[in-house]
């Protein structure tokens, strides 16, 4: 797994909309940005995240970050998400693991007594230089906008 203080991977990624998307892009338009890996769209664990996160977007925006949730998931499967739970925020496709495994966030997983691989909930976050500023691997789902606002209060004073 990519570590703090490491250079982020670019990627380049199609989002809800079908535009195509880059790490160089978002880095251009935010001081931070918040990218979280999330297992599977409509979940409740996800949908908590995405949630919380949605819930404290525009303090986040005031603060320069700008939030961008990657999953496994179609296009068309982000877009009822977005719909459904009114999130202000580009979701990426990743079918092919690709960004997932450039960030380590790909690997095996244990549920119910099964070893499957998987999207591995984690949560990186990327200054405008791209590199890693924090690495949330323990992530609240049901409050994760405030992991991410007590870290940036605790090193942005």
């Amino acid at each position: 797994m990519l570590k703090t203080g490491e250079k982020a991977p670019n990627f380049s990624a199609q989002n809800q909309e079908g535009s195509t998307v880059t790490l160089t892009d978002l880095l251009a338009q935010a001081k931070h940005v918040v990218l979280y890996f999330y297992p599977k769209d409509n979940t409740p664990g996800c949908t908590a995240e995405a949630c919380s996160l949605r819930d404290g977007y525009a303090e986040l925006v005031k603060l320069g970050f700008t939030v961008v949730g990657v999953s496994a998931d179609s296009a068309a499967s982000h877009q009822k998400f977005i719909d459904k739970h009114q999130l202000p925020f580009t979701l990426l496709v990743d079918a092919d693991h690709a960004i997932a495994e450039a960030y380590g966030t790909w690997g095996e997983k244990k549920f119910m007594g099964r070893t499957y691989m998987g999207m591995i909930r984690t949560t990186f976050i990327i200054g405008a230089s791209g590199v890693v500023e924090q690495v949330f691997e323990k992530v609240n789902t049901k409050d994760h906008f405030n992991q991410i606002l007590n870290w940036y209060k605790a090193n942005n004073q």
